[in-house]
């Protein structure tokens, strides 16, 4: 296994730890809002401190661009960086909803090498090295075969902290409801990626998110045989925050059932 993969499985358990002695008695934990709909614990803040100290502890020149601390250079000429979500699930979690986990993923020179998504809940660790496949505790994992997006289940994310993409949002939903076998919004996207990349789900769409809620994901989709794009099937969707994602046929019945409704997602 990749060192760089093992110190990030080192950080995410530590983190893990900690978010499940904090889930004991979370009336006691302190919140606040972000912005509307977006809130921050201090549990998400321990999480991501562990987290870096973990990595800084063997990796000290390298970038970090994480949720709640933001870009961090320590070496501007360091070609390697740690995209990182401590608490994907943030709202989940202070409802005792057992639907969160870390992302950790690394990036060299712009491009996805390593991720790692724990779920502390269920203590299923979603591990990938670019070239090495995708796995689940160890098990090698692939996409889904299954061929028509009327037999598949979708994941997505409703738009809840900014409503301008709402009603293009609305548009696909509408249509995919009425294409799919069903769709499903458990409230983290990093998982919903990860479910995706094991066969649990056959494809996923959201907009606006931000690079440390799909890095991860996307990294073991892609070695689990699956197919990743933004809205317009381009590489992009880091930069845009607009994803979609699924196993080769479904991702292309996705992709093209969302064209009529680009223009007005990328206009809102």
């Amino acid at each position: 296994m990749q060192p760089m993969l093992n110190t990030a499985i080192k950080a995410a358990r530590r983190a893990g730890s900690l978010i499940n002695r904090a889930s004991l008695d979370i009336s006691q934990i302190k919140v606040s809002a972000k912005q509307q709909n977006d809130f921050v614990t201090e549990v998400d803040r321990a999480a991501e401190a562990t987290i870096i100290e973990t990595l800084r502890e063997v990796y000290p020149s390298h970038a970090i661009l994480a949720e709640e601390s933001g870009d961090s250079r320590p070496d501007a000429d360091s070609e390697f960086q740690w995209i990182i979500d401590p608490l994907d699930g943030t709202t989940n979690f202070i409802h005792g909803f057992p639907q969160y986990a870390i992302s950790i993923a690394l990036a060299h020179k712009g491009a996805l090498t390593q991720a790692v998504i724990f779920d502390p809940n269920r203590n299923e660790l979603f591990t990938a090295s670019k070239g090495g496949g995708a796995f689940l505790n160890d098990k090698r994992i692939r996409v889904s075969n299954r061929a028509k997006i009327d037999e598949a289940l979708l994941g997505t994310g409703f738009p809840y902290r900014m409503f301008d993409h709402v009603d293009a949002y609305l548009a696909i939903f509408k249509d995919m409801t009425r294409r799919c076998a069903g769709v499903r919004r458990p409230g983290a996207a990093s998982l919903d990626l990860a479910y995706v990349a094991a066969g649990r789900l056959d494809g996923f769409w959201e907009f606006g998110l931000a690079p440390w809620d799909m890095a991860a994901g996307a990294l073991l989709i892609i070695e689990a045989g699956g197919l990743v794009s933004d809205l317009a099937g381009e590489s992009d969707y880091l930069n845009t925050g607009n994803i979609v994602g699924g196993n080769p046929k479904v991702f292309n019945q996705l992709l093209q059932a969302i064209q009529p409704h680009r223009t007005a997602a990328l206009q809102a």
